[in-house]
């Protein structure tokens, strides 16, 4: 009688071992498999873009379709959409391995005007935080389109502080951004442009930036006037690792075409993406004024 409660207390005490070698290998293989995840992650650089006012979260479809010709392992396309009441919307996916996935931010309100384009920057703020927690990545590139660089400058100047220590941002293109609206002179500051100007020294300080305008008519691109964009320079110029203007013209100049214009493209390949690609380019040859701090 004894031998037998002996052995079952034995065979007891097996079943509990067991279990717990079970429990803790399935908790091992956890952390193991959330810290290769969190290691991959590390090593991704996104390109996170912000369209202008009034355009959606599929503004750089065709920018994105000409980024992925010919290349061999594609860009990932997510989408991330914040709604008025701060809520989250995404579409589209990050491939798994994909280190230099692109990411667009847009906004259910994508009206134009300074508040607007403040509140935006807070939205973007949100979603950029929610987007650092799900893919840990520690530096990004970054893209945007007419309003899309105002955003960004309000961004980098109110909200971006409390990043740069875990997410660097590397590189910063504006493509045709209206700094100063439609004014044609410095002489006419608007409030965003004088705003803008008095906080340029919150701005990271170990970036690339680009700042591109199309000029259709060697006064604008049919829409911002060219002075409008070029007065970005007296936000970053002196503020930043290295500062470049670049002017495109020929076909496709146009303001609303300039996410799609192949030597914009080209610019993006040669300046932004980190596997850059050539493109074969028929157009115009941009003019580029680098300075670097």
């Amino acid at each position: 009688m004894k031998s037998n409660k002996k052995v079952w207390i034995i065979s007891l005490c097996s079943i509990i071992l067991t279990i717990i070698l079970i429990v803790l290998s399935l908790s091992w293989s956890q952390r193991n498999v959330n810290n290769l995840t969190k290691w991959h992650n590390a090593k991704m650089s996104p390109v996170i873009m912000i369209p202008g006012s009034s355009a959606s979260v599929n503004r750089f479809d065709r920018l994105v379709k000409q980024l992925n010709r010919h290349r061999k392992n594609p860009h990932s396309l997510l989408k991330v959409k914040v709604m008025k009441d701060d809520k989250i919307q995404y579409s589209g996916r990050i491939r798994p391995n994909d280190n230099e996935p692109i990411i667009v931010v847009g906004f259910e309100n994508n009206h134009d005007g300074y508040s607007n384009i403040q509140q935006q920057a807070r939205w973007f703020n949100l979603a950029f935080r929610e987007l650092t927690k799900q893919y840990n990545f520690n530096n990004f590139k970054a893209i945007g389109h007419s309003n899309g660089g105002l955003i960004y400058t309000y961004f980098l100047e109110h909200y971006y502080a409390r990043y740069q220590q875990t997410e660097r941002i590397k590189k910063l293109m504006m493509i045709g951004s209206p700094y100063n609206f439609n004014e044609k002179s410095m002489n006419h500051q608007t409030k965003m442009l004088a705003d803008f100007i008095k906080y340029r020294r919150r701005l990271p300080k170990n970036m690339n930036v680009y700042l591109v305008a199309g000029t259709q008519t060697f006064t604008s691109d049919g829409l911002v006037p060219l002075n409008s964009v070029l007065t970005g320079r007296y936000i970053y110029q002196n503020q930043v690792k290295h500062f470049t203007t670049i002017m495109v013209s020929g076909d496709n100049a146009q303001h609303s075409d300039l996410p799609q214009n192949t030597q914009i493209v080209d610019l993006i390949n040669r300046y932004i993406l980190d596997h850059a690609q050539k493109v074969r380019n028929k157009q115009n040859t941009p003019y580029i004024n680098d300075q670097a701090k």
